[in-house]
């Protein structure tokens, strides 16, 4: 039912992906205002996955998540009336602050009802949930921007708003049962205080990695949407079509993929596998940008981030203690975040300056670095945390 939640909440996010061609399009931003709009999607990014980890560690990840889907209905409905670079960045701030607490709290509530030795399947689950709204999604969105791009605002706010219904029908019963089942444990068990991990020097250092790998990854909401119009002339129908099959082929290869990565590598390995076949992806366009390349990259894109973005969360979950797994969640989603800041502006700048071959290829080249560094600091983190574990039992 979380993942029934997410899918219906990310089938409305046709917007995210359209908002660079939207302002560049409609508004007429230049490439560059368009790249400092966007990277305020990335700050209200990293307040929103601070605040909501911390606040889920208050209050629980129900309230967090009900309060989130409902209060982003009305700020999707406000963005269309904002015209300006300042007012523009402003709601994008706003909207994102609040759309983003959900997802540590999402990510709790995924630990807290899958079991231990599933979580990762959890996760991919959540995962292909999220693929396959984002495959009708952009595919819808290609269409309605084409006629009005107010419909993909109003459309997301509409989707929001179901998701949150049907996750207050769902988990309230189920929220306040669990609540009763935490009192009584806490009864008859004495809770450990648990360090911060803003102060945990190991999960920093692989939370940076993670930051270089979204700043790599996340061109495909920003940088590479506008490459498909200007360079490779494609439509706002064919963009939709082909963010829209990446999300379907998630979908088709997720659990199998994981499950493969499970039996057969380690976590440093899966790591590895995937943060590489992501650059590897991004490079190819360096060097052609013919509708066969476009797809194949893609293709490979989707293969990458398989073996890596669920894997991200299991490292981190594993990593956490019982009571403050809302805050290790939240600083993991601080470092995907805070690449939302850093990756429209950085991408449209290297590709106005330099042109799109030098930012793909550059992004291929830090992509094998980063890929090397989780494939010696993965084990290194983990296996200090077993060992701890095993003294502590």
């Amino acid at each position: 039912m979380l993942a029934l939640v997410m899918l219906i909440n990310r089938s409305g996010s046709m917007v995210l992906p359209f908002l660079g061609v939207y302002m560049t399009n409609h508004l007429h931003f230049s490439i560059e205002n368009t790249g400092v709009v966007l990277s305020f999607f990335g700050i209200g990014s990293v307040i929103g996955s601070w605040l909501g980890g911390f606040i889920t560690d208050k209050i629980g990840e129900y309230k967090v998540q009900y309060l989130s889907l409902l209060l982003s209905v009305p700020l999707f409905c406000l963005i269309p009336v904002f015209k300006t670079e300042a007012g523009v960045a402003a709601i994008i701030l706003l909207q994102s602050i609040v759309s983003d607490a959900f997802r540590p709290a999402n990510s709790v509530a995924i630990t807290k009802y899958a079991k231990p030795q599933n979580i990762t399947r959890a996760f991919s689950l959540n995962r292909m949930a999220v693929n396959l709204g984002f495959s009708i999604g952009p595919a819808l969105g290609g269409i309605l921007s084409a006629i009005s791009y107010e419909f993909l605002f109003f459309s997301n706010a509409l989707t929001a708003l179901l998701a949150g219904i049907m996750y207050i029908i769902f988990f309230r019963k189920r929220n306040r049962l669990s609540k009763i089942k935490a009192k009584k444990i806490k009864e008859v068990i004495e809770i450990k205080k648990e360090n911060s991990p803003y102060r945990d020097r190991k999960f920093l250092i692989y939370c940076f990695c993670c930051m270089l790998f979204s700043i790599c990854f996340f061109q495909l909401f920003s940088t590479l949407t506008i490459f498909y119009k200007d360079t490779a002339q494609l439509s706002q129908q064919n963009i939709g079509y082909i963010l829209g099959y990446s999300g379907f082929l998630v979908v088709l290869l997720e659990m199998g993929l994981v499950q493969v990565a499970e039996k057969y590598f380690s976590l440093a390995t899966t790591m590895l596998l995937g943060t590489f076949i992501c650059g590897f992806s991004y490079a190819m366009l360096g060097f052609d940008h013919h509708i066969l390349t476009l797809v194949i990259s893609m293709s490979l894109l989707c293969v990458g981030e398989i073996w890596a973005l669920p894997f991200m969360s299991t490292i981190t979950a594993l990593r956490a203690g019982k009571n403050n797994k809302g805050a290790y969640m939240g600083l993991n989603g601080i470092s995907f975040s805070i690449a939302f800041i850093i990756t429209p502006y950085l991408g449209t700048l290297i590709a106005d300056k330099f042109g799109f071959s030098a930012l793909w290829i550059g992004t291929g080249l830090l992509s094998i670095l980063i890929a090397a560094a989780f494939y010696f600091i993965v084990p290194w983190m983990i296996k200090e945390k077993d060992e701890s574990v095993e003294i502590t039992h």
